[in-house]
C-alpha cells in the first residue's frame, strides 16, 4: 500500500492560500494606485488632440447611446412580397428609418424562408406517406 504524503483530515497548506497575491488581485492593486495618475495623463493628452484618449474619457463619462425601439404601425395582413412592399414605401416616405426598414426586411426575408421549409416538410411527409401506402 501507498503512503501518504499528508495525514488524512490534515492540510498540506495550514496557513492556506495566500491573500491578495495573485497576479490578477496584485495588477488591480497597481492599478488602482496609480489611477490618478493614469486619469491626469489621460485628461492631457486629450487635451493635446489625442482622439484615443479623448474617447476614453468620453466613453466613461458619457457612454454611448443605445438604440431605442420605437413603435411602427404597418399593415400585417398580405403575403410577404406586400409587406415588404410596405416597409420599403414606408421606409422611403421617411416613416421608418432606414436601419429598421432594413431589419423588417430582413425579417420578413427569414419568415419567408421559414414558411418555405414548412411547406417542403409538409410536401415530404405526404409523399412519404404515398410511397408507404404503394408498398
Amino acid at each position: 500500500m501507498r503512503e501518504h504524503l499528508f495525514k488524512p483530515g490534515v492540510s498540506g497548506n495550514p496557513k492556506g492560500k495566500p491573500k491578495d497575491k495573485t497576479p490578477a488581485t496584485l495588477l488591480r492593486k497597481s492599478i488602482a494606485e496609480a489611477m490618478p495618475d493614469i486619469i491626469l495623463t489621460l485628461i492631457e493628452q486629450a487635451k493635446a488632440g489625442d482622439v484615443a484618449a479623448a474617447k476614453c474619457l468620453l466613453d466613461r463619462v458619457c457612454p454611448t447611446l443605445k438604440p431605442q425601439a420605437m413603435p411602427i404601425c404597418l399593415p400585417v395582413n398580405g403575403s410577404l412580397v406586400e409587406q415588404g412592399g410596405e416597409v420599403i414605401r414606408a421606409t422611403l416616405a421617411g416613416q421608418i428609418p432606414p436601419d429598421i426598414g432594413s431589419q423588417l426586411i430582413t425579417a420578413l426575408s427569414n419568415q419567408g424562408k421559414l414558411v418555405e421549409l414548412e411547406e417542403l416538410t409538409e410536401r415530404l411527409q405526404r409523399i412519404e406517406k404515398q410511397l408507404e401506402a404503394r408498398e
